[in-house]
């Protein structure tokens, strides 16, 4: 079979790669092909070829896989959100799991390690408790919204197209969010819409609206409303926040974050309270946390007190225990192992962050945790004694070198990555 750069081929999908692209061998070369599953048969069109391998694009299923679904998001497979909803749920954690067992062989060098079955989400749609929509004065159109008129819908307020950062399509609605999140979404869209105020582009460094963003508190139902804009106009960001507040009633929070920064920096330099307060409040287990617009916090709630049940398991504390938890964000882990723990100490980089941790202990009335912020890989050093268990929940680019060279040098007793 001759593979090279514009070939069209038919093919056989028979693994999944770490990434979630489909890998088809015809003749032992391998294929990646996006969007694709074990089972597929395909038509697919050689997009780039290298020595070892190329990247194709789908162009026609000839014959789907047994476990391929029919993906409920009219967006699935242009937005980088849901990249395998066409796939059946169970199959992903399969999936899932796999990939995680072979970084531990091919990357980590480590055999016979046991990788139990990945713990599934209790809601597969309806659980993100934060959105971030971004505006843009140009839009994108995707393949099946070619007829729409480019004339009357330049403007956009929505995803990225996966791979670019000026590139955004229109979004109606997201499965992700609780549906009401949806409908101050679309009440947002009319009002710029409406307004006299341009929408920002990044090109140009132009404009007025910039970013929306919704927090959900499924423990109290009440919704948080966050517009970023390029500059402060209440005359014009007012009106909106009444609007909101008047037509729906579990709205407890609208600020205004301004932000001249030309990067999509959803983060504002400074922030005015439009109504209500400026947090909300959501628990993870019997713990309650103030979050603010700009806060970090795990996006799947139910999901992370999942998580942090099996944390605490696997710590197994009697409470005569010191831990150290690394990268703590706003001390959500913190807080769900002191009542176990002799004392808890946590490091994180971000100042603000820090104050919300500190402010999160003394609405739980918590005396056994501290936290510092600073770069790890400096702050780290302040550990003087062998911690009983060292918590790591890392960004996704992982530990720092440093860091990671610095915990094996510590010698904790356990390690909860």
């Amino acid at each position: 079979m001759i593979i090279e750069k514009g070939s069209i081929l038919e093919v056989e999908i028979s693994y999944v790669a770490f990434g979630g692209k489909g890998i088809a061998k015809p003749d032992g070369f391998t294929i990646f092909v996006d969007q694709t599953i074990p089972g597929d048969i395909v038509k697919v069109k050689i997009i780039k070829k290298k020595k070892r391998y190329a990247d194709a694009i789908m162009l026609k299923i000839i014959k789907p896989s047994i476990n391929r679904i029919a993906p409920l998001c009219k967006y699935s497979g242009s937005c980088g959100g849901c990249n395998w909803q066409f796939i059946d749920y169970n199959r992903q954690l399969e999936y899932k799991r796999a990939h995680i067992k072979e970084s531990i062989e091919h990357i980590g060098q480590l055999k016979n390690v046991t990788v139990y079955p990945v713990i599934a989400s209790e809601n597969i749609f309806k659980y993100r408790n934060k959105m971030e929509f971004a505006c843009s004065d140009k839009r994108m159109f995707l393949e099946f919204e070619l007829n729409e008129s480019k004339t009357s819908n330049n403007f956009a307020i929505g995803f990225h197209i996966p791979g670019t950062f000026s590139k955004i399509f229109d979004v109606e609605k997201c499965l992700l969010q609780p549906p009401l999140g949806n409908n101050i979404l679309n009440e947002v869209r009319q009002y710029i819409k409406n307004s006299d105020k341009p929408v920002y582009g990044l090109k140009t460094d132009a404009g007025f609206w910039r970013f929306l963003i919704l927090r959900y508190s499924f423990a109290y139902d009440e919704w948080m409303i966050n517009i970023i804009t390029a500059y402060k106009d209440l005359n014009t960001v007012k009106p909106l926040s009444k609007i909101l507040t008047d037509k729906f009633t579990n709205i407890s929070s609208v600020v205004n974050n301004i932000t001249k920064k030309k990067a999509w920096a959803v983060i504002g330099d400074y922030e005015i309270c439009l109504y209500g307060t400026n947090y909300i409040k959501d628990c993870i287990g019997k713990y309650e946390f103030e979050i603010s617009a700009n806060s970090f916090f795990q996006t799947n709630t139910k999901g992370a007190a999942i998580l942090y049940k099996v944390v605490k398991e696997y710590a197994a504390l009697t409470g005569c225990e010191t831990v150290v938890d690394l990268y703590c964000g706003t001390g959500t882990i913190s807080i769900f192992l002191s009542s176990s723990a002799k004392e808890v100490t946590g490091f994180e980089i971000s100042r603000s962050a820090v104050k919300d941790a500190q402010k999160n202990c003394r609405r739980n009335n918590i005396l056994n945790c501290r936290f510092i912020s600073g770069d790890i890989k400096k702050t780290i050093t302040q550990i003087k004694n062998r911690p009983d268990v060292l918590i790591i929940d890392p960004p996704r680019i992982g530990m720092n070198k440093d860091v990671a060279l610095q915990v094996l040098c510590m010698e904790p007793d356990k390690i909860i990555y």
